[in-house]
């Protein structure tokens, strides 16, 4: 998740002025100009900061960006000014998780939605807001969680739609559909023929297409790499997180 989410805040960072770029995301977000950078980005708005750099410019600077996401009616459960100067791993990679999950993932499944006709959260939450359902906040979180679970379904239906047409992949899910680096070439193959041959990938190592895919998707389509070939085996969220990260870029041209 650190890599994965590195690599996501930085392909934002650098479209911001000016560029800026992370090393370490537990470290450099302390700074509170990171997030309200990545904020600024992602909305399109330009929020208000401190220019300062001592710790407490930092802690105000987190603040606002904190804020700025209450705002926009994000809800931030545990997430604190503190625990962001502190460090803390798992309040940071929850609170990158929810900017993705709003800004990203939004786009995301408006796009699925009209695409494969899966709700979108609005049409969820509507089916949720009858007077004999649970309480506005029960509503809210568990609308958002069926929302979820609606764009995840639309994600794989799009991946398993462009992988279709090589009978030799098969994408039935996030994890081990993904390991012989099949299913990520057929996919790039979908966006850009030109690039892969795949009569000839299906010879090959698990290893080598993998490190073939992450090098034409890093190279060719800008798509930062986010796992490694080898190692520790992934699990399905870090695959859905990547697909998450970079999908609206990916798929926008194979459904318009």
């Amino acid at each position: 998740q650190k890599k994965t989410f590195t690599c996501w805040i930085n392909s934002q960072l650098a479209k911001h002025s000016p560029p800026s770029v992370i090393s370490d995301l537990f470290t450099d977000i302390k700074q509170g100009h990171v997030l309200l950078d990545l904020l600024e980005v992602l909305s399109g708005q330009q929020l208000p900061r401190d220019k300062g750099t001592n710790t407490f410019q930092c802690r105000i600077n987190i603040g606002h960006a904190l804020t700025f996401l209450k705002n926009r009616s994000i809800k931030l459960i545990n997430i604190h000014v503190a625990d962001i100067v502190d460090g803390n791993p798992s309040i940071i990679l929850g609170l990158i998780w929810t900017i993705i999950l709003h800004f990203h993932i939004e786009e995301l499944a408006q796009t699925l939605s009209c695409h494969y006709n899966q709700p979108s959260l609005d049409d969820v939450s509507v089916v949720d807001s009858s007077p004999t359902s649970s309480p506005p906040a029960k509503k809210c979180s568990k609308a958002r969680a069926r929302w979820q679970m609606s764009a995840k379904n639309a994600l794989l239906l799009w991946a398993q739609e462009q992988c279709a047409t090589h009978e030799s992949v098969s994408v039935t899910d996030f994890k081990s559909s993904w390991r012989n680096g099949m299913a990520f070439l057929a996919v790039i193959h979908a966006l850009r023929p030109d690039l892969i041959d795949m009569r000839t990938m299906k010879h090959r190592s698990n290893k080598d297409n993998l490190e073939e895919a992450f090098r034409i998707a890093e190279q060719e389509l800008k798509i930062p790499k986010m796992l490694e070939p080898e190692g520790k085996e992934w699990n399905s969220e870090e695959v859905y997180q990547i697909f998450t990260c970079s999908s609206v870029t990916c798929m926008t041209p194979l459904l318009n």
